[in-house]
């Protein structure tokens, strides 16, 4: 684990004097690689997860929008300015990187959660250390492998496996300066309290569940199967544990 972060701390180094403009590329020749890998990348969900092929492919499609938003990072890292803000003072604002950040990613969307992390801190000109779930490891494998095959070079993209241990890593590390999570309540309480603490950015999306507001005109049955299939549809291995 250590020598990921070495790895992602050194690449920065230089990715981050990259231009965004050819940052930006790579995401455009991830995206191309995602598209002609659809059928492929399905299948390795839905064998590593459980999900059926259809919310395999939707889940990796959902994934396949953030990689096309990050491909406009030369718009998205615009800075702004303001002449005469007061008297004799001018206001500017820059976006920068901060340095190697981490992804802490949950089992039940094994490939659509890391493309919501690691092509927005790559484009913006951080380098990333992600923590796939122990149970789903693969996924996060294949979206490397594509992401050195788009030109990203080595060191800015590592994946590290574990479980407690790798997690306390993360919050742990002075070079990691920021961690982006997803899953339970609890874990993502504990990594923002221990990440914080030690002085990084923690971005949480803890306990996520569909909720619904059911109004007196609702259809009864059109409401229960709607529920019913939020709960369970698709679960995949929830069923199975």
């Amino acid at each position: 684990m250590n020598a990921a972060v070495q790895n992602s701390y050194e690449a920065f180094l230089s990715w981050r004097d990259v231009s965004v403009s050819n940052r930006a590329r790579k995401m455009f020749k991830l995206q191309q690689l995602l598209v002609e890998n659809t059928k492929a990348l399905t299948k390795i969900v839905t064998e590593e997860n459980g999900k059926t092929l259809k919310d395999a492919e939707g889940s990796i499609f959902r994934g396949l929008e953030v990689v096309e938003h990050a491909a406009t990072m030369p718009t998205l890292m615009m800075g702004e300015s303001m002449d005469g803000v007061s008297k004799n003072i001018d206001l500017y604002s820059i976006r920068q990187p901060l340095g190697v950040t981490a992804g802490i990613c949950p089992f039940n969307f094994p490939m659509m959660v890391p493309l919501w992390m690691m092509p927005m801190a790559v484009a913006t000109g951080n380098t990333m250390v992600m923590k796939p779930s122990e149970i789903v490891p693969t996924a996060s494998l294949v979206v490397a492998e594509l992401a050195k095959e788009a030109g990203i070079p080595d060191g800015v993209f590592n994946i590290i496996h574990g479980k407690h241990q790798a997690v306390n890593f993360i919050c742990d590390h002075p070079h990691i300066k920021a961690i982006s999570f997803v899953g339970s309540n609890k874990a993502g309480e504990y990594i923002f309290d221990r990440g914080t603490k030690n002085g990084k950015r923690v971005q949480a999306n803890l306990g996520a569940k569909n909720h619904a507001c059911i109004l007196p005109d609702a259809s009864k049955e059109d409401t229960i199967n709607q529920l019913v299939a939020a709960a369970y549809g698709a679960a995949g291995n929830v069923v199975w544990l």
